[in-house]
């Protein structure tokens, strides 16, 4: 089964729960209503996402985390060192698998037959208990720019180069948390030199691949999706190996690979 496919979910429970996360986390955790659902991020000092995730709100005093990449339990333990004396519990639940569900309004959330179910607008997310999860999720968000980040993406971009504020996993405009200085110095003082891309490739290549052009680094592939349609990816590239591309076209000439560009999001 596909990595991709697997529900790595982490349950934050207790009366203080939402204040642990709020300050741990780089959304507005707080304004998260009970039955919503917003993405989010944790943050290392040096402002690195260490982990990208969708945060539901299923109680007052509950919160469940679908990490997009990486570890739930590894995360759990992490955060662990950083409860002290706040009244919560961690754990990582057993693995579940992913389904694709009918449309559902944006960040809307359900529950039906034991299952989870996440709106996202096109379509919903559905995190159940069988083995009858699929994959058809994958290409709508893929294009929606929701990255999902492999292991050798896990805490080596900064949020911008991911488009989080985009999707407001990442804002400037709450209390400390994480990251959160340098988050706001590149907000007000600019200085983004990466961005995802959504791009189609020439030839089937690996998550976490990383790019490189006339022995440049050049960014990393962070998902990458065969269909009937082609070989789409998201991208974080270097604003400085876009500029000099002709016509969207972009050769990585160690891999016998062309990147051809369809589409860039802002931070």
């Amino acid at each position: 089964m596909s990595i991709s496919l697997i529900a790595e979910t982490l349950q934050i429970e207790g009366l203080d729960a939402i204040a642990f996360a709020h300050a741990q986390f780089s959304s507005k955790v707080n304004s998260l209503a009970v039955g919503e659902w917003q993405f989010s991020a944790w943050l290392d000092p040096q402002g690195r996402v260490r982990a990208l995730f969708q945060l539901t709100r299923l109680a007052d005093d509950r919160l469940l985390l679908l990490l997009r990449g990486g570890s739930a339990a590894a995360m759990a333990e992490a955060l662990q060192r950083f409860v002290f004396r706040s009244r919560l519990s961690l754990h990582a639940l057993p693995p579940r698998v992913l389904a694709s569900g009918p449309a559902l309004p944006l960040h809307e959330v359900q529950t039906a037959n034991g299952a989870l179910v996440l709106g996202c607008a096109t379509h919903s997310l559905w995190i159940i208990n069988d083995t009858s999860g699929d994959d058809r999720w994958r290409l709508a968000q893929l294009r929606a720019g929701w990255p999902w980040l492999p292991d050798e993406s896990l805490s080596q971009w900064l949020p911008a180069a991911l488009s989080l504020q985009r999707l407001q996993a990442v804002v400037v405009d709450k209390g400390c948390y994480p990251g959160q200085e340098i988050v706001a110095r590149l907000h007000y003082r600019g200085g983004h030199k990466r961005h995802l891309h959504n791009v189609t490739l020439s030839r089937p290549a690996l998550a976490g691949e990383p790019l490189v052009v006339d022995g440049r680094e050049a960014g990393c592939l962070l998902e990458v999706i065969s269909s009937d349609d082609g070989i789409e990816a998201l991208a974080v590239l270097n604003d400085e190996v876009v500029e000099q591309t002709t016509n969207g076209r972009l050769d990585v000439h160690e891999k016998n690979l062309v990147i051809q560009l369809v589409s860039a999001w802002s931070a």
